[in-house]
C-alpha cells in the first residue's frame, strides 16, 4: 500500500520552533537516507492516516517536497515516531528515503486468515508465537502484510517459517525453524488447580518464614535468652566498678601507713 504525504522544508530546528510548528498545526519532521537530511513539516491529520493503516511502518509513503532544491518528490518508509503520552499527539516522525532499485529490509505484521482453526474448535488455543516477519525485496513488491491460513491446524500443530509460501522477489530473515501460529492443548481442570495450588503454597512461603523467625525470636526472649544477655553484661560493669572502688581503698590505705610512719620517727 502506498501513501501521499505534503511536506515542505523548514530551516528553523529546536524545541522552541518544534513547539511553534505544532501550534501551527504542523508536525516536525526529518527525512533521512540517500546520503542527504531534510528537515521538514507534515500535516498530522496525513501522518496519523498512515500510523492507523494495517501497513503501518511498512507502507510506502510518496512524499511531494515543497521548497526542496532538487528532486522534490521522494518515496519513503516511517522509520520512528514520538507520541505526547498525555493527548496522543504525533510530536515527531523520522522518515527514510529508498531507493526504487535497492532492496530495504523491514518487518511486514502477519495476518492469520481462514477462519477458526480446527483445534480451536475442539477446545484448544491458538498463540501468535510471532506477530510480524523481516523480509528483504525491492520496495516496489513489498507485501503490506503477510497471510497465514491457520484453519487446518489441529491440537498440537503448528506453522513455521519454513511453511510460508514465498512470494516471487522476497525474502524471509528470520530462523526457518521459528514458530509462527500454533494450537495449543487446553489446560485440563486437575493441572490447573495444582498449578493453582503450588503458585498459592509458593507465594505463601516468605510470610511463613517470616513468622516463624517471629516466633523464634519470641521464645527466645520467653525463655530469658535476652535478659540474660543483659545480665551477663551488667556483672562485668559491677566487677569493674568495684575494682576501681577497692584500689581507691588500697591508696588510701597505704598513705595512712606512710602517716604513722613518719609520726614515730
Amino acid at each position: 500500500m502506498k501513501f501521499d504525504l505534503a511536506a515542505t522544508v523548514r530551516e528553523q530546528a529546536g524545541k522552541g520552533a518544534a513547539r511553534s510548528m505544532r501550534r501551527a498545526g504542523k508536525v516536525p519532521a526529518v527525512l533521512y537516507g540517500q546520503g542527504e537530511c531534510l528537515m521538514l513539516t507534515v500535516n498530522p491529520d496525513e501522518l496519523i492516516k498512515i500510523l492507523k493503516s494495517q501497513a503501518g511502518s511498512s507502507a510506502l509513503i510518496s512524499l511531494t517536497i515543497a521548497g526542496a532544491k532538487s528532486n522534490p518528490n521522494r518515496t519513503a518508509l516511517l522509520r520512528d515516531y514520538q507520541v505526547d503520552p498525555v493527548s496522543g499527539a504525533v510530536l515527531h516522525a523520522d522518515l527514510f528515503e529508498v531507493s526504487m532499485s535497492k532492496p530495504i529490509r523491514v518487518k511486514v505484521p502477519i495476518q492469520v486468515i481462514g477462519g477458526m482453526p480446527a483445534g480451536v474448535k475442539e477446545g484448544g488455543v491458538l498463540h501468535h508465537n510471532m506477530r510480524d516477519m523481516h523480509v528483504e525485496c525491492l520496495p516496489s513488491i513489498l507485501p503490506d502484510h503477510i497471510e497465514i491460513d491457520a484453519s487446518a491446524l489441529n491440537i498440537g500443530g503448528g506453522i513455521h517459517v519454513k511453511d510460508i509460501a514465498v512470494r516471487e522477489g522476497v525474502r524471509f530473515l528470520d530462523d526457518s525453524e521459528q514458530m509462527v501460529v500454533s494450537v495449543a492443548a487446553p489446560m485440563s481442570d486437575a493441572k490447573l488447580e495444582a498449578l493453582l495450588t503450588s503458585a498459592a503454597g509458593a507465594a505463601g512461603e516468605p510470610e511463613v518464614l517470616v513468622k516463624g523467625k517471629e516466633a523464634v525470636a519470641g521464645s527466645e526472649g520467653a525463655a530469658g535468652a535476652e535478659p540474660a544477655k543483659a545480665g551477663a553484661a551488667a556483672p562485668a560493669g559491677e566487677a569493674k566498678a568495684g575494682e576501681k572502688k577497692d584500689g581507691g581503698k588500697e591508696a588510701a590505705a597505704s598513705k595512712g601507713d606512710k602517716k604513722e610512719a613518719e609520726k614515730k620517727k
